[in-house]
């Protein structure tokens, strides 16, 4: 018996010491590639994080921040195939010319849907569609998304993302950090920290992880008068509406994990700030630090969302009748603890 538990404790220590260098290799071919990169070629003149999303409770949630007229137009025009990404993924261009990144997979249903939830919060999202069938014209080499094309040229259930025409995007290596941004110690940075929390988001990778990819960007708009808006953001939500914690629990787009980890999304109050159980990639800057303020003045906006906004949302993202009620009830209950967390502490 010993010697079992010996051989345990010895397979468990060279597993961990093996992640722990693959790590260490992760991060220093991160820093050599974001110091080879230089500098940001930012031209902005503004920079912002956050935008008043305005009246929370009227927002068209099954048309998202696309609008109803935004979405994909067919018949779609195959452009390429992309060998990067865990998933098949292809550009098109839709009929009114806008050129859309489709994508298959297990991240298709939670980018979309979590992506409605920050846009509804005031973040900035890419435009993003779950269209269940189609056809995509000119098809006829493909590799990898060949499982997800038929030799028809039809598919299922993608999600289409807008490549914005006129758009500057700084990704990866000119991505940004969860310390290193002109937000941090702010309400908007926090706020966006609490949306990772609430979506169970445990791929919260940033630029200093760039050897593996990096899921924040900054887009940079031309606005009237020669301004440029510099808009820090999220550009993947895949791997939400599942459980958080480590790499063998955790899961995506999985309503019976997200409901039953919703009891303990928060663990209390201590002088002042909240206590998560959160775990994910950069577990630390994602749940510390966030004061009762900040979840006050999110909730400010997060309160406002139907149960009626919620079910066009996961309806428009694919979900099935169980997952909307399981999901929703998940979600209400997770706005209430945040919402009493606010009126408790001021009270």
């Amino acid at each position: 018996m010993e010697t079992l538990i010996k051989i345990i404790y010895i397979g468990v220590g060279g597993t961990a010491v093996v992640i722990m260098c693959v790590y260490l290799i992760w991060r220093a071919k991160s820093v050599y590639k974001v110091k080879l990169a230089g500098p940001p070629p930012q031209r902005a003149h503004r920079k912002t994080i956050w935008r008043d999303p305005g009246a929370v409770e009227q927002l068209d949630f099954q048309a998202g921040p696309g609008g109803p007229d935004g979405a994909p137009a067919p018949p779609f025009q195959f452009v390429a195939e992309h060998a990067t990404g865990s998933n098949p993924c292809l550009s098109v261009r839709d009929a009114h010319g806008r050129v859309w990144r489709v994508k298959w997979g297990d991240e298709v249903r939670s980018e979309t849907f979590a992506a409605r939830l920050a846009w509804a919060a005031g973040y900035f999202v890419e435009v993003a569609y779950f269209i269940p069938e189609g056809h995509i014209e000119g098809t006829a080499e493909l590799t990898r998304a060949r499982e997800c094309v038929g030799e028809d040229c039809k598919f299922k259930d993608a999600r289409f993302e807008l490549d914005e025409a006129g758009v500057t995007k700084l990704f990866d290596e000119h991505g940004w950090a969860w310390d290193d941004n002109p937000f941090v110690g702010t309400r908007e940075l926090n706020g966006l920290k609490i949306m990772l929390l609430l979506t169970s988001n445990w791929d919260n990778k940033d630029v200093r992880d760039v050897a593996r990819g990096s899921n924040t960007a900054v887009f940079e708009y031309a606005l009237d008068g020669g301004l440029i808006e510099a808009r820090y953001l999220i550009i993947d939500w895949g791997a939400t509406m599942g459980k958080w914690g480590s790499n063998v629990f955790r899961s995506k787009w999985d309503s019976a994990g997200y409901e039953a980890q919703t009891p303990e999304f928060v663990t209390g109050v201590e002088n002042g700030f909240v206590q998560w159980s959160y775990l994910g990639q950069r577990t630390a800057e994602a749940r510390d630090n966030i004061s009762v303020e900040d979840v006050r003045w999110l909730t400010g906006y997060l309160g406002r969302i139907t149960d009626a906004q919620l079910h066009d949302g996961l309806s428009a993202s694919g979900a099935t009748a169980d997952e909307i009620a399981s999901f929703t009830r998940a979600i209400r209950a997770r706005l209430d603890t945040l919402t009493r967390i606010g009126e408790v502490n001021d009270e």
